[in-house]
């Protein structure tokens, strides 16, 4: 990925084009080159922007989602973004959906993509031992629907982090608190135009996740990638990126 990374006054961010404002969200193990084919198609005209979510800085007693929410909102305003249309997979997604409940005005409309929220079945129920390799791979490719998505590359920036004490403390603390995190009771108050694009083989925030985010949010669509786990725009980014562009030409109009 040859997009170049920003560091101003504390975050560090890509951001890539001009005109409305993309704002993505990475997931918990999400890299930012997980967007790398979201950020080809739509950075000639969008502004398209990714900030590093602090997940392995922030102090061990306030790690979790509702913090992750606090820092996006510190960066919109030191950005002095308005009007941003919120893009998040996975934890990405649950941040994104604390963060427009508290504070909409900031947000046009969001798009979720295998995002927690409601139901979450991180690494396949176990957490990767640390000193396997291969159980690590296994998990990994877990993720995905052809296990060919997760390249040596991903495995072993994987293998790294959770071989990390100090990032897989967090990690487990952050995915604690994003399963104690429940939003079901307060989706509802969610107005906006939301659009849900998922994996229709998505194990770790299964198909069932998808219908009920659609039947909580009223003003939500559903668009069903097959052949696909839980991150559409990683595993099929040309059919990702299609129903993203019709979404924002939606509201365009």
């Amino acid at each position: 990925m040859d997009f170049a990374l920003k560091e101003d006054d504390g975050f560090t961010y890509i951001d890539e084009g001009q005109g409305p404002t993309l704002l993505l969200l990475h997931g918990l193990m999400g890299a930012l080159s997980n967007w790398e084919k979201v950020i080809e198609e739509f950075s000639p005209n969008y502004r398209v922007i990714i900030p590093i979510l602090p997940i392995y800085d922030l102090p061990l007693l306030t790690t979790g989602v509702r913090s992750l929410s606090k820092y996006v909102h510190k960066f919109i305003k030191h950005k002095k973004l308005s009007n941003v249309i919120m893009l998040g997979n996975s934890l990405g997604g649950h941040v994104g959906l604390i963060y427009v409940l508290a504070h909409p005005g900031y947000v046009k409309a969001l798009v979720l993509t295998g995002s927690s929220g409601l139901y979450e079945n991180a690494f396949g129920g176990s957490f990767p031992r640390r000193e396997s390799y291969d159980f690590v791979k296994e998990k990994v490719e877990y993720t995905f629907y052809d296990p060919a998505t997760a390249t040596k590359e991903l495995v072993d920036d994987v293998f790294a982090t959770i071989n990390d004490r100090a990032k897989v403390i967090r990690i487990l603390a952050m995915a604690k608190s994003a399963i104690r995190h429940n939003m079901k009771d307060e989706l509802r108050k969610i107005t906006m135009p939301v659009s849900l694009i998922w994996g229709r083989n998505d194990k770790i925030t299964p198909p069932e996740v998808a219908v009920e985010f659609k039947e909580l949010m009223p003003n939500s669509e559903l668009h069903w990638i097959d052949k696909c786990g839980h991150a559409p725009m990683m595993e099929q980014p040309e059919e990702f990126n299609k129903y993203l562009k019709q979404f924002l030409d939606k509201l365009e109009k």
